[in-house]
């Protein structure tokens, strides 16, 4: 394709997606539900079958509440997926949205290898949602064509994505990408590459700043998440956000703030305690509530 013309959402056919996590679960199942063919790829098989049966539990619920598309049925989304462990496999994706650990040093190796790997034609996007999108384009000889298409959670759920543009994004991709939320039918936002971009630049200090009032006593954990809830129509209140994220994760993400941002983005020191005390909210079972 010559650079006079202009690349649209219709010369995507097929997703590549890195990492069948549950934000990689939950990209590749949407991309399919909308008629993209999709390669999940992972390190490990085991990772891969663990994505895939996310993806069935997801479009099973989906389906018996009849919430698929018209004249999509699960078993052909299903099929519109297939999982490796080789990068190589996803030579031909017009697009591929990486959504590994959120570690500077892996995607940028991930990205490293797409750029070699891919067609020069295809874009390259990652889900991230506190790392510079400049610094992981920076890997590739194709920073232009590296755009930040970052996924809230649950996938299949959340309306929204936002789009974030690197320092060497063209308006072309950053276009792109929004028409291709919109082809996913996710509503989108457009951030600059500044740490945290709109959401975790302002969510992050909310939940610490949730979690520091219950630490010292303001009120107890139902009646802070109560007023915030009451107070502010959020669905949830931040310690129950905190718990639903993962402990871990917010904890990590304060960090990358912290580090950028300075002082006011210091993560709260009861967040801390409970990450080292392995108590990560509701995937282990218990955070700031227990979890059956």
């Amino acid at each position: 394709m010559s650079q006079h013309q202009h690349q649209t959402v219709d010369s995507i056919d097929s997703v590549g997606v890195v990492g069948a996590g549950t934000m990689g679960s939950g990209i590749a199942q949407v991309a399919a539900t909308h008629g993209y063919d999709v390669i999940v790829r992972d390190i490990e098989q085991e990772y891969v079958e663990n994505g895939f049966e996310t993806i069935e539990n997801s479009l099973g619920r989906l389906g018996d509440r009849d919430s698929l598309p018209d004249g999509e049925d699960t078993e052909t989304i299903r099929n519109r997926i297939k999982g490796t462990t080789e990068l190589d496999d996803l030579a031909d994706c017009d697009l591929v949205v990486e959504a590994a650990l959120e570690d500077l040093d892996v995607k940028r190796d991930v990205f490293a290898d797409l750029d070699d790997i891919v067609g020069d034609e295809a874009v390259l996007a990652t889900n991230t949602s506190t790392i510079s999108i400049t610094s992981i384009a920076s890997a590739t000889e194709r920073p232009e064509r590296v755009v930040g298409l970052h996924f809230m959670n649950p996938v299949p759920i959340m309306e929204g994505v936002e789009v974030v543009v690197g320092e060497k994004t063209t308006d072309e991709i950053t276009e792109l990408a929004h028409e291709f939320a919109e082809a996913l039918e996710k509503t989108t936002w457009e951030s600059d590459d500044k740490p945290g971009f709109v959401t975790n630049r302002i969510l992050m200090p909310w939940i610490n700043e949730g979690i520091r009032a219950y630490d010292e006593g303001v009120a107890t954990k139902d009646d802070i998440d109560a007023g915030m809830e009451l107070g502010t129509n959020v669905p949830m209140g931040p310690l129950t956000l905190a718990d639903h994220i993962g402990l871990d994760i917010c904890l990590h993400a304060s960090e990358t703030l912290h580090e950028e941002l300075g002082d006011r983005y210091q993560p709260a020191y009861l967040l801390k305690r409970k990450v080292e005390a392995g108590e990560l909210g509701k995937k282990t079972g218990k955070g700031f509530y227990e979890y059956e």
